[in-house]
């Protein structure tokens, strides 16, 4: 039998990699990507309105996603945490259900600051907002949902 790692375990037995760590590293690898993707002209509109930080920026990523060199490189800091943290269960979880948290604090931040305000430091816009919703109860859920599977096994 072929495990997902491959990696064989002491009986013959083949260990495959729990799934709160394969969702940790999909997500952690997905906004690794993003980051990448938010400095690349073409892919990110009206690049070379891009600000380091605040809701100046002009930069938006797939023409939609408010964006600036601050943003683009949290979501790098955050897939990179999340492809360290996806190797252990317990901080795969911690990973998903904490920043899920985080990003539903931002779509909260979002709802109650002004798109214009100088506290609109990230940027975001209400794309970002609705995006930042989804992301907040969707890795929540993984978490969950992928911590269920350990327990029950």
């Amino acid at each position: 039998m072929v495990s997902r790692t491959g990696a064989t375990m002491a009986g013959g037995r083949t260990a495959t990699r729990p799934l709160v760590s394969t969702m940790a590293t999909v997500v952690g690898a997905t906004f690794l990507l993003v980051g990448i993707l938010g400095f690349i002209p073409g892919i990110t509109t009206n690049y070379g309105d891009m600000y380091l930080a605040g809701h100046e920026s002009g930069a938006k990523l797939l023409g939609v996603f408010q964006v600036s060199v601050l943003h683009n490189l949290v979501h790098i800091g955050f897939g990179i945490a999340g492809l360290a943290m996806a190797r252990r269960v317990v901080t795969a979880r911690t990973y998903l259900i904490g920043g899920g948290a985080v990003y539903l604090v931002l779509w909260l931040y979002g709802l109650a600051v002004h798109q214009t305000s100088p506290a609109n430091f990230v940027p975001f816009n209400t794309a970002d907002n609705w995006l930042h919703l989804f992301l907040g109860v969707g890795m929540i859920s993984l978490g969950i949902l992928g911590s269920r599977e350990r327990a029950g096994g």
